[in-house]
């Protein structure tokens, strides 16, 4: 193992990192199995990826550990039995589309998604046979030296700006707060020791919503929310690692790194920041992509591959920035390559 190399990467969240667990969730509406998603990962297969290619969590794992991507959703793993034990000791995807920090989040809209509290209890599952294989030293040992990647709060925020629910954003926030100290503190009762948290993006200028704002505009009260969750975060992670010895964490904030392109599209390599590569309607923003829309030519001169989610080149920027920033503001106290080099 290189200097980076983490020994496992466990991968938790939304859309932004599922590797395809939702093409094994009955009746979901949260898929990416179908064209235009993957014309340009190997052989444009469409995974499940909510990408035309790679996503972050690919070009994180590429980039800290002996991957050649993301480690396979937990779900595909369950598939096949003979070689789940074998399968889960370089680490397990357990990130379901359109989930969130409440457990209830995304079902309205999309049937069935795997919540954040379902993921920590896969991963349980997974922390079990690794214990079974390896013994409990060795099993701790590669647990705490594990990274752990959580990607999620957007859809929690997406589904009160579509639902309305009768509760105000300051009660929302303080209940995304609890129960994600709640997840956080089930995963370092499991053995997790290092955290790379991803905060929410600028979930006002993606597509779907520019489709549905008045002259195509940002909606900031959405941004607002975003912004105030880093906030929260932060102060949440603090507490949380002063409370548990030997837990570390890394900060992302996405809010500013995908804002900086927004604001600044042709510095930072892109042609088109507002609109999406494939979808209909508006900005393309009225409809996942499907082979029914056309997709642009040029995709890495996209921000947007669909509705919501980034562009391959879009989140391979994302991902170097979380895993080589230097200073604070994209990332704090420590960026991700660091984080995986801290050894326990």
């Amino acid at each position: 193992m290189g200097a980076n190399h983490v020994p496992a990467i466990f991968i938790f969240g939304d859309s932004t990192v599922d590797v395809g667990t939702n093409n094994f969730v009955n009746d979901s509406l949260a898929t990416a199995n179908n064209p235009y998603y993957g014309i340009d990962y190997p052989n444009h297969v469409a995974t499940g990826r909510f990408s035309n290619g790679y996503n972050p969590a690919d070009f994180i794992a590429m980039h800290l550990g002996n991957y050649k991507e993301s480690p396979p959703a937990f779900l595909a793993l369950v598939q096949k039995p003979s070689t789940f034990k074998s399968g889960i000791l370089g680490g397990v995807n357990f990130a379901s589309g359109g989930s969130g920090i409440l457990d209830d989040t995304g079902n309205p809209g999309f049937h069935h998604v795997v919540s954040l509290s379902r993921q920590i209890e896969q991963f349980q599952t997974v922390c079990g046979n690794i214990t079974e294989i390896l013994g409990d030293v060795k099993g701790s040992k590669l647990l705490a030296n594990a990274l752990y990647v959580i990607s999620v709060g957007s859809n929690d925020f997406l589904d009160q700006f579509r639902y309305n629910y009768n509760i105000s954003a300051s009660e929302l926030i303080a209940d995304l707060t609890d129960a994600f100290a709640n997840h956080l503190q089930n995963l370092y009762n499991l053995g997790a020791r290092k955290f790379g948290i991803v905060g929410i993006p600028p979930i006002g200028c993606c597509p779907a919503i520019r489709s549905v704002t008045f002259g195509g505009a940002c909606n900031e009260t959405l941004n607002g929310y975003a912004q105030i969750f880093y906030n929260t975060t932060l102060n949440l992670l603090q507490h949380f690692s002063s409370a548990n010895p030997g837990m570390n964490f890394s900060l992302g904030n996405s809010f500013l790194m995908t804002k900086g392109v927004i604001d600044n599209a042709v510095a930072s390599g892109f042609e088109e920041v507002e609109a999406a590569c494939c979808g209909t309607g508006p900005y393309k923003g009225r409809d996942k992509c499907s082979p029914k829309y056309d997709v642009c030519k040029k995709r890495d001169e996209y921000l947007f591959f669909d509705w919501f989610h980034p562009t391959q080149k879009a989140a391979e920027m994302a991902a170097l920035s979380l895993l080589y920033a230097t200073g604070q503001e994209f990332v704090t106290p420590i960026n991700f390559t660091t984080l995986a080099t801290i050894h326990h």
